[in-house]
């Protein structure tokens, strides 16, 4: 094989692409990470993981790193700075191009390109991430014990996410835009039977302000245009997910959330091309799912080579 030339292309380099990488490279497939931001994904701006199995406490950024290194140490070729500029995925030899001048060749392919939460997209919201504002309950809920926060959002996620936050917050307070719920009536039932719970309707953030880490939050009362400062300890933002499935959408088969579509072995509507991670359709979004898709594709493209 020249350089540009391997068995397999993982395409995004978080969890589920390095999880991936450490299983094809560990069997002897030749394997290429291609990785346009940060290796790591999602899981590095998460300043404790505290629910991975195995591991009692360690920061993302340090997840990340070891399995960036456990993936290499078995040979596993990883590229950052890759923007992927064309695709041909179709044939029996798949090709990738990066950055407009590097084509890159394999016998498979594993979308691993992850996703986002959807963000407000207001003043503070950036530079408080991690540090007081949060996209996932499971992973920093118990960092907000005994503490007062507030839950962006008003469907099921939110207020699901709201009612389990009430484990560990002294009071959890729901700012929603609209003078209705969007979620179903059984869990609007459950969040307004909760005596943690309250609730601030027909409103939405317009910044967030802090030092260090987030302090006040202002709310702006949408019929009025009045806002308010509210002191708070934390922030958790339910408004929605986005995978990074933009440049696939023409190519493979995704669904109407614009999540791509596999069986249980990981395969898409292309044969040899697996996906996995938070990009794929799937209910629940942790590093330990991501890890197990990963793995699953893994496996299952090695497979699919060996039967090639």
């Amino acid at each position: 094989m020249d350089e540009n030339t391997f068995d397999i292309i993982i395409l995004g380099g978080g969890a589920a692409g390095l999880s991936a990488g450490i299983y094809t490279s560990r069997a002897k497939l030749k394997t290429l990470i291609l990785n346009e931001g940060v290796v790591g994904g999602q899981m590095v701006l998460t300043d404790e993981i505290a629910n991975y199995p195995g591991v009692e406490n360690i920061s993302g950024f340090q997840l990340a790193r070891v399995m960036k290194k456990q993936a290499k140490t078995f040979g596993c070729t990883i590229k950052s700075n890759a923007k992927i500029t064309g695709m041909e995925l179709d044939n029996a030899i798949k090709a990738i191009e990066v950055n407009n001048k590097t084509t890159y060749t394999a016998k498979a392919v594993i979308i691993s390109s992850g996703g986002r939460a959807r963000t407000l997209n207001v003043p503070g919201e950036s530079e408080f991430q991690g540090s007081g504002i949060s996209y996932c309950a499971t992973c920093d809920g118990d960092f907000f014990q005994d503490k007062e926060i507030i839950v962006v959002g008003g469907g099921n996620s939110a207020l699901e996410e709201a009612v389990a936050l009430t484990k560990y917050a002294s009071k959890v307070t729901i700012v929603h835009e609209f003078d209705h719920f969007q979620a179903y009536p059984s869990a609007v039932e459950e969040a307004r039977k909760n005596d943690k719970i309250h609730f601030i309707m027909e409103s939405t953030i317009a910044a967030f302000k802090g030092d260090t880490s987030l302090k006040t939050a202002i709310i702006r009362h949408i019929p009025s245009g009045k806002e308010s400062d509210m002191r708070i300890d934390g922030v958790f933002i339910f408004i929605g997910y986005v995978p990074n499935t933009e440049p696939f959408k023409n190519l493979i088969s995704l669904n109407e959330r614009m999540e791509i579509v596999t069986d249980e072995n990981r395969q898409t509507s292309i044969e040899g091309v697996f996906a996995a991670g938070d990009c794929i359709a799937k209910r629940w979004r942790q590093v330990s799912t991501a890890v197990a898709d990963g793995t699953i594709a893994a496996l299952s493209a090695a497979e699919y080579i060996t039967k090639q």
